[in-house]
């Protein structure tokens, strides 16, 4: 089975004559991707990338007892193809670039779910078909598909008009090209730094054709292959005011090009420390706030409705993404947290560790929580469990 095969099988692929899906808005509900060359500009896929290598940190997890197969398939990566880590990143990429992601599920030859898989199609449209809606892809090769939405899984950034899908880029449009412009303005520089030009007077020169001839034997001695005067310009003494036109191309200056940097930054919500990975401590947590969290709040979310139906979720089984948001800290205020909390029993050894990147102990050793010995469990003392500070006497 080829990869669409596996992403879609024999999935029914209804047309538009089984209908619209009709939205509350009565606004089409079909997505276009944009033909802009947005992800070609280094400053725009410099933002892009930032957001999707933190993302892709993310740790996916399954709870809940429903769905034992899937989840078990599922543990170390979501399809056959990709790694979590990669999932995430191809996710977040098409979500910044289209502000509209699909997943869809991977189906085996019996048509059971495998995995699920991140998906760019050109068009995709919302229809009915049998009473229920369905996603219709459509893919630039030509290949079109269409699956349950309620097996779908859909990220959307900026959505407004639509009521499934996200809005495109165009307020981008002047930011691309101000990039557009100050990428060919750099270009002409160098170009123009590397020629000589220059300006003379001829004399004794009374017919328009003897200066015809006089310019293409100057090239020819000069400026052609052939010449051999080692880079070195002669004139003869019929020229006079010689002068060299010194070429000023126009470059953006380093304070519009912030400008640009700028309306980059906080379009995809990064900054440049954060694309330059010079970010710490109160920066990087700053950044999970507002740009990994929410998209993990939302990609949980999406996922949990699609895998699982009502009643599963009723009972407790869901879908979620999260990150040790301790890992932002610094070294010393990890330090800090360790001393503090690991001496009263708050946290475990090996979640002491964790805050280090540092594997669990093994067979289980690090799972205790050690209290210092100033400090009592007051279970010994008929208490409620809690760890207090004894009197020192």
């Amino acid at each position: 089975m080829s990869l669409f095969d596996k992403l879609f099988g024999n999935r029914p692929k209804p047309g538009r004559d089984d209908g619209y899906f009709q939205t509350l808005t009565a606004y089409t509900p079909a997505f276009n991707s944009w033909n802009g060359q947005l992800y070609e500009a280094e400053l725009i896929r410099s933002a892009i990338d930032a957001r999707a290598r933190h993302i892709s940190k993310l740790k996916c997890e399954f709870v809940g007892s429903a769905k034992p197969k899937l989840k078990s398939k599922m543990l170390k990566a979501p399809n056959e193809w990709q790694t979590w880590s990669q999932f995430l990143y191809r996710t977040s990429t098409i979500l910044d670039v289209h502000n509209t992601a699909f997943i869809v599920p991977v189906f085996d030859a019996s048509m059971i779910i495998t995995g699920y898989y991140p998906v760019l199609p050109q068009r995709c449209e919302v229809v009915e078909y049998k009473g229920e809606p369905w996603l219709r892809y459509k893919f630039q090769n030509g290949d079109v598909a269409a699956v349950e939405m309620r097996k779908c899984a859909i990220l959307t950034k900026f959505q407004y008009k639509d009521d499934f899908f996200g809005e495109n880029n165009d307020s981008l449009d002047d930011t691309m090209k101000l990039i557009d412009i100050q990428n060919q303005g750099i270009e002409e520089a160098v170009k123009n730094s590397a020629t000589y030009r220059f300006i003379a007077q001829v004399n004794n020169f009374s017919k328009t054709t003897d200066l015809a001839n006089e310019r293409k034997r100057f090239s020819e001695e000069n400026l052609s292959k052939e010449a051999e005067s080692g880079g070195i310009l002669l004139f003869p003494n019929t020229y006079s005011n010689i002068k060299q036109i010194d070429a000023k191309p126009y470059t953006v200056d380093p304070e519009q090009r912030k400008l640009i940097e700028n309306n980059v930054a906080e379009y995809f919500g990064v900054n440049e420390k954060v694309m330059r990975n010079e970010a710490n401590g109160d920066e990087l947590d700053a950044f999970f706030n507002g740009a990994i969290e929410p998209f993990a709040v939302q990609f949980s979310e999406a996922m949990t409705m699609a895998i699982f139906s009502e009643r599963e979720r009723a009972q407790g089984s869901y879908f979620i993404a999260n990150a040790n948001r301790l890992q932002y800290m610094s070294v010393t205020a990890k330090v800090q947290m360790a001393k503090e909390l690991g001496d009263r029993g708050a946290i475990l050894i090996d979640e002491i560790r964790d805050l280090f990147n540092y594997p669990p102990l093994p067979d289980g050793a690090g799972q205790v929580a050690p209290i210092r010995g100033e400090y009592k469990n007051t279970e010994d003392l008929g208490g409620d469990g809690k760890a207090v500070e004894s009197q020192r006497t």
